[in-house]
């Protein structure tokens, strides 16, 4: 049975008449890259709030590591590294020395400094003071005081959130290596659903306070129907051919017909259809299987899903 690590139980977050979070329940096992997404005002950061302690919701239950967070607040957190919204940091100290104030209070060992400056590429500019830093250098020194405890779990809120397009495929491929690097669980929050499919071994993805999925990306895939593309003139030649792989099935328009769902998917499959319609005197300039991705399935989800009250911070 799989480990894990940051579980809800139906919590439930209102303030005063919105409610934030809604029977919010999920798992994140041990080792995975876990995406939490949804929109801005989904619930994402309440959720996280409530995860770190800082937020005591009306009802349910959280753990980290099988100890409540609120009833057994230290044991729970003493695992936990996190970087919510953007990192508090001293702009005229160096990130050496921003490092150097969380390692005292803590007590971690000097030499653990170096260890985070170098998984988060950051040994080389160390000694310049954070006021010089980029928004991307921020979060990285952000990120390496969190690593300082060795966490077990690390959460990570809206990480990529104001970088440019170079500082976030920086930021994601940084965090696709955590978990074999750090042996850290990683809880992150996003509203870049594109972003984090390229990472990301689990999602949960909430709408309005509710979770509309919980599970692996997987799982999350198998769920949606993959579609067949075909283009291919003559189109009424075209179409007798496809009658004969799926009758009355197509969709078409023009010369582009369309098959949703039960359709073929193993190359050998996709070769027979296309040497059938060449076969048969047909130009074919396009023939591809498109699976879903996670920004479509996303949207079919919350198409689907209802929807009766307001957004929540």
């Amino acid at each position: 049975m799989t480990e894990t690590v940051l579980r809800f139980d139906d919590v439930t977050l209102r303030y005063g008449r919105l409610t934030a979070l809604d029977q919010v329940s999920l798992n994140v096992p041990a080792g995975a890259i876990y995406g939490f997404l949804g929109p801005n005002g989904a619930g994402k950061t309440s959720a996280i709030r409530c995860a770190m302690g800082l937020i005591r919701p009306q009802s349910g239950q959280i753990s980290i590591g099988g100890a409540d967070v609120f009833r057994q607040r230290r044991r729970a957190l003493a695992s936990v590294g996190a970087i919510i919204e953007t990192p508090a940091l001293f702009p005229n100290l160096t990130g050496r020395e921003n490092l150097e104030v969380t390692r005292q209070v803590l007590g971690t060992p000097r030499a653990r400094m170096d260890e985070v400056l170098e998984i988060v590429d950051m040994a080389h500019e160390a000694h310049r003071r954070v006021g010089q830093y980029s928004l991307g250098m921020r979060q990285r020194i952000g990120l390496a005081r969190a690593l300082l405890t060795r966490p077990k779990l690390l959460i990570l809120d809206e990480p990529t959130n104001g970088l440019d397009p170079a500082g976030i495929r920086d930021m994601r491929e940084l965090i696709r290596d955590l978990p074999q690097r750090t042996g850290a669980t990683i809880f992150m929050s996003s509203h870049l659903l594109s972003e984090v499919e390229h990472i990301a071994s689990h999602v949960g993805l909430l709408q309005n306070g509710r979770v509309l999925f919980n599970g692996s990306l997987k799982e999350l895939a198998d769920q949606q129907q993959a579609r067949l593309i075909v283009d291919a003139e003559p189109a009424e030649q075209a179409e007798n051919v496809l009658d004969r792989f799926a009758p009355g099935a197509w969709v078409r328009d023009g010369a582009r017909f369309t098959l949703t769902g039960d359709c073929p998917r193993t190359p050998q499959d996709i070769a027979a259809l296309n040497a059938a319609l060449v076969e048969a005197g047909c130009a074919v300039s396009a023939l591809h299987l498109e699976e879903a991705d996670l920004e479509s399935t996303f949207l079919t989800l919350t198409r689907s899903a209802a929807s009766p009250q307001e957004d929540a911070a």
